[in-house]
């Protein structure tokens, strides 16, 4: 009986030891609570279902879209009188660009001037025709003579007025060199004074529209089965660090250039703030869907310690814990989880750090 009552008290005292051991525990765990101040200081994410992206990082550069790009040629010769926008001026449709005083104008307006003159007096032959006529004068012969010189003379004006409106001109010997679209300078090669010879074959103006640009993309050789049409693409340049532009992939072009071994693949881009500027340098991230599915989350919220990752899950200010995850692929600014978080999940994403040390030591 002796033995079975040291037995006994021996068991209690376990028992109390081990729920005192459990309290203190418990009471260890629920003792770490996110204040007010510092709940103000951390932002936290979903986490969420998605399927594991792979990316290809390439060099290119960004290019106006030549379907909104126009040279600007001389219609006429003659001497440069006044040049109104300079090499990176936006221009609207429409603008005159420069002003040309050119002896073929005068031509132009000298044929018209005549032209007139033409119309007005077979006017008059074509009425004194058919007064003749009517008075037994003439013959009906005459009569249709004079009004095929009124359509002839009429044909005439009507070409020399469309020549008038081809060269825009209005009045003297001036010629108005004007933009057909709004866009940007990014060519020019008149000035004021120049000699423009009426054969000159060179462009004296480039206006690029620029509200859509390209990225160009040179793909290695080996890469080609990779690239399809449609793939996301995002684009950052020098000009404009930490930020990105999004597109995709609008045009492979079929044809391997042999001094690089590559091809060019082409990336439509929205530029309606104007911050991609033709042939600026540019680093292009074309991203593909694999057959991975996992959870992703902002790839901040991890953490790196003893050669393993954990996250920070939040559930309230006084539940937050500390995860371990397994990391299948960190692309971009995502980290894609196969194991330890499901999409019900909420993670820490600044700050986490410091919530981990204290939940650690």
């Amino acid at each position: 009986m002796k033995n079975i009552s040291i037995a006994a008290v021996l068991l209690m005292l376990l028992v109390s030891c081990s729920k005192e051991s459990a309290k203190e525990e418990d009471k260890e765990q629920k003792s770490f609570v996110i204040s007010d101040t510092m709940m103000k200081h951390i932002t936290i994410a979903d986490a969420q279902n998605d399927v594991v992206k792979d990316e290809m990082i390439f060099f290119g550069k960004i290019s106006a879209d030549r379907n909104q790009y126009i040279d600007i040629y001389p219609l006429v010769g003659g001497n440069v009188v006044s040049v109104n926008a300079e090499l990176g001026d936006y221009v609207h449709r429409g603008q005159v660009l420069a002003t040309i005083r050119s002896t073929e104008i005068a031509g132009f307006q000298k044929d018209l001037s005549n032209a007139q003159t033409d119309v007005a007096v077979a006017e008059n032959n074509l009425r004194v025709a058919k007064e003749m006529y009517a008075g037994k004068l003439s013959t009906e012969k005459d009569v249709i003579e004079a009004k095929s010189e009124l359509q002839k003379a009429r044909d005439e004006l009507n070409r020399s007025r469309s020549v008038n409106q081809i060269y825009n001109i209005h009045t003297g010997s001036i010629y108005d060199v004007r933009s057909p679209i709004s866009g940007y300078i990014v060519q020019k090669n008149i000035n004021k004074g120049m000699q423009l010879r009426s054969d000159k074959t060179d462009n004296i103006f480039d206006v690029a529209n620029t509200q859509k640009v390209w990225a160009i993309v040179n793909v290695n050789e080996s890469d080609i089965s990779k690239i399809a049409l449609g793939m996301k693409a995002e684009v950052s340049t020098l000009a404009n660090p930490g930020q990105v532009f999004y597109g995709k992939v609008d045009k492979i072009f079929r044809i391997i250039n042999t001094e690089t071994n590559s091809m060019q693949v082409r990336v439509d881009l929205d530029n309606a703030a104007g911050q991609l500027i033709p042939e600026s340098k540019a680093s292009i991230r074309l991203l593909n869907n694999t057959d991975i599915k996992a959870v992703s989350v902002p790839k901040e919220a991890l953490i790196f310690d003893d050669g393993k990752y954990f996250v920070v899950v939040f559930r309230s200010p006084s539940d937050v814990k500390v995860q371990e995850v397994q990391v299948e692929r960190q692309m971009g600014k995502t980290a894609y989880i196969t194991d330890g978080l499901s999409a019900e999940d909420r993670v820490i994403t600044t700050s986490q750090l410091l919530i981990y040390k204290a939940l650690t030591n």
